[in-house]
């Protein structure tokens, strides 16, 4: 890693957790239900949601019942979007056993192009579970404040902008991600679990 900020963060925050998600259906849907709640929030309903029969699988999820849903603590939006990608899945308009053919600006074009999945949720996807090296989401508020704090920045910089600075992180963005994250919870006394 060429930034020598990014280098001094597990000195400070301790030993980076490499985290993963399964592949397919199942990572895309812990990365769905992690969107826009917090990550102990998220962490708690994964665990309810993945011990469902066949939740980790579009034909599965179809089958389950909206009462067993909702028990695991999906609220009814992330229902329907989860039962969309399934069937999105099972037409074929969704190909997550593709992906990992794809270049990266393609498989996140493919997976944007569902309802309700933004290239945030595209980006994490492919971070998370199919382990890509170099994929920044430039839009993650929490990325942007790590930034900001690390380098002593008035305010945190705008998507664009933390796009541009994540150019000089590649080839390895994907990390630069990871440790950014990491220094976030460590700067904001949040325990290290699970990345968004």
């Amino acid at each position: 890693m060429l930034d020598p900020a990014l280098g001094g963060i597990e000195a400070l925050a301790g030993p980076l957790p490499w985290r993963r998600r399964p592949r397919g259906f199942g990572g895309l849907a812990r990365t769905v239900l992690g969107q826009q709640i917090s990550n102990q929030a998220a962490g708690a309903i994964w665990r309810r949601y993945a011990t469902l029969p066949g939740a980790l699988e579009p034909e599965g999820l179809l089958r389950l019942e909206d009462e067993a849903l909702r028990g695991a603590g999906l609220s009814r939006p992330k229902v329907a979007h989860l039962r969309g990608l399934a069937t999105a899945c099972l037409e074929g308009r969704l190909r997550l056993d593709a992906l990992s053919a794809m270049p990266d600006a393609e498989a996140i074009a493919h997976l944007s192009a569902q309802r309700g999945l933004g290239p945030w949720t595209a980006q994490v996807h492919l971070m998370f579970s199919e382990d890509r090296p170099d994929i920044f989401p430039h839009g993650d508020v929490a990325l942007a404040a790590s930034v900001a704090h690390l380098r002593g920045l008035p305010a945190r910089p705008a998507p664009r902008a933390l796009e541009a600075l994540a150019r000089g992180w590649a080839p390895w963005r994907s990390l630069a991600a990871r440790l950014l994250w990491h220094h976030w919870r460590h700067a904001t006394g949040r325990p290290a679990g699970e990345e968004p």
